[in-house]
């Protein structure tokens, strides 16, 4: 049984709740009597949700299942969501490589869903019962963790979609460098493996240096004509704007 049996639930909300899992974060309004259904941080690993459940009595004293009396309780709480992302926010402007950011993403992705749910449960709360400025201190003080987890993750995505843009215009930059430079090579290496009865093999060693030597012009001569046709290539016209 989650509920602490020392409080005084109307069976109406009993009856909402399970008995053995909290289930999502949410707000139960019966009678007066406010339950709020909440979840602690999730870490990336964490396939399941730690529920902590507060109650609100229509006196307006507040409970928590975790912890003692007072209004003290939720307002900690809600605070966790808002240190966590103060320290992931630092950790992001610290500077990250590529890898580090999917990992702040994989922290993120639950984070991020879990405050939205936070932010909506107190919202709910606080239109069940409005005489409670208490509620809405609470429902703005969600909002902004919920916002700034957002952007966050929102700043991550991005980031990681031009550093992997980024580090594949390298790859291919690369790729073409290897190909110029490989080109004399290939000149000369094509020369020499055609099978033609040439009667090289019969003359000096100077005469063999010699062609290789004339070989290897061809080759970087070819290379700067293929470089040349290249930049003499017109640029696509713009398109004009619909």
């Amino acid at each position: 049984m989650i509920i602490p049996p020392t409080w005084s639930l109307p069976a109406a909300i009993r009856i909402r709740l399970g008995q053995s899992t909290y289930g999502r974060q949410r707000a139960i309004i019966e009678e007066g009597h406010l339950l709020l259904v909440l979840h602690k941080p999730p870490g990336p690993d964490d396939r399941g949700r730690e529920g902590v459940l507060f109650w609100r009595s229509p006196a307006g004293d507040w409970q928590c299942n975790r912890g003692g009396p007072g209004p003290g309780g939720i307002k900690r709480h809600v605070q966790t969501y808002s240190d966590l992302e103060g320290e992931l926010t630092a950790g992001y402007e610290g500077g990250l490589d590529l890898n580090a950011l999917f990992d702040l993403m994989e922290k993120l992705t639950p984070l991020v869903r879990s405050a939205r749910n936070l932010h909506q449960a107190l919202q709910t709360a606080r239109e069940g019962i409005r005489q409670d400025p208490f509620l809405i201190e609470l429902r703005d003080l969600s909002y902004e963790p919920m916002r700034n987890l957002e952007l966050l993750s929102e700043d991550v995505r991005n980031a990681i979609q031009y550093r992997t843009a980024r580090d594949a215009e390298a790859q291919a930059c690369l790729s073409r460098q290897a190909l110029q430079a490989s080109l004399p090579l290939t000149a000369v290496a094509s020369l020499f493996g055609m099978n033609l009865a040439h009667g090289l093999n019969e003359q000096q060693v100077a005469i063999f240096w010699a062609v290789a030597a004339v070989s290897l012009g061809l080759g970087i001569a070819m290379k700067s004509w293929v470089l040349a046709k290249s930049a003499e290539k017109p640029a696509a016209p713009a398109k004009k704007p619909r």
